[in-house]
């Protein structure tokens, strides 16, 4: 089986014992040597300071490739543009360009008066700029704002002819999610090499399931049925590293090369995940404050 190419993606802390825990991440997963790793912007860019700094922080202290997330909720085009430039000007030339999560408590996403209409629109404006290589997120399964997934694969190919690189997949539980997804995208003229699969690895079932629920990821019952016996006999932790290395192993059998995890700031799964796969330390970090 084929060693894959791995990414990882982080939030930004909002306390001091987050920001240890960021850290702690960052130091048991850099030395697989990812590809890249990102850091979130929070729903109505709520943490959009924060993944600035986070951002700014990793690059000048970790020696690994930071991606910015960037969305279009809540500021101008002038303000998110500003941001980008920001970006660049301290190094940081990856930025994962999202629509963004409506504010908690809306009943939508709407955009600024003055601001991106869509993705579609930032991914231009971006590559107009020359400065980026730029990612963008894609569903597998159904976009809850989305009439059906043939939508969502011509918004996909909306976005990569704007001038995006590749796309990250949300999560999903069955192999056969994402290569359904990928002969629907090959079929509208996407190359499938350009879609990379989106792994959150299980840390706690119950979060993990609502959080599946919420954003239009289908929840099989076998692994319902999987994770009630395996709480009843304190097996979960072995049986989410089972379950998530039988899913990226089936993945790199049917032509994956590269996961993208979602780690959630806890990297003990992902790091179990990513060995069993043979993803094993190449680097160290470097000018740790």
């Amino acid at each position: 089986m084929r060693t894959p190419d791995v990414s990882f993606e982080f939030f930004p802390p909002q306390t001091l014992e987050a920001s240890f825990r960021l850290w702690d991440t960052v130091n048991v997963l850099a030395p697989l040597g990812p590809r890249f790793v990102s850091v979130t912007y929070g729903a109505g860019g709520t943490t959009r300071d924060l993944t600035r700094d986070a951002v700014a922080t990793l690059h000048k202290t970790s020696g690994l490739n930071v991606a910015a997330h960037l969305t279009c909720v809540n500021a101008s085009r002038d303000e998110t543009l500003e941001i980008a430039n920001g970006f660049a000007e301290a190094g940081v030339n990856e930025i994962v360009a999202l629509r963004g999560d409506p504010p908690k408590g809306s009943d939508g996403f709407r955009p600024h008066a003055d601001g991106f209409a869509n993705s579609v629109e930032l991914i231009a404006a971006l590559a107009d700029t020359g400065k980026f290589t730029i990612r963008v997120g894609a569903y597998p399964e159904k976009h809850p704002d989305s009439p059906d997934t043939a939508a969502d694969v011509d918004w996909l190919k909306r976005k990569l002819d704007a001038g995006a690189d590749e796309a990250l997949t949300q999560f999903f539980f069955e192999s056969d999610t994402f290569f359904r997804f990928r002969d629907a995208c090959q079929k509208a003229g996407i190359d499938g090499d350009r879609l990379t699969p989106g792994i959150l690895p299980i840390e706690n079932w119950k979060g993990a399931r609502g959080f599946a629920l919420k954003c239009g990821t289908s929840v099989p019952g076998w692994l319902d049925d999987a994770f009630d016996k395996a709480l009843r006999d304190d097996r979960a932790d072995l049986l989410a590293t089972a379950l998530c290395t039988e899913l990226c192993s089936e993945l790199i059998e049917g032509g994956v090369k590269r996961l993208h995890f979602y780690t959630l700031n806890r990297p003990e799964l992902t790091r179990d995940v990513c060995h069993a796969l043979g993803v094993t330390p190449r680097v160290q970090l470097e000018n740790v404050a």
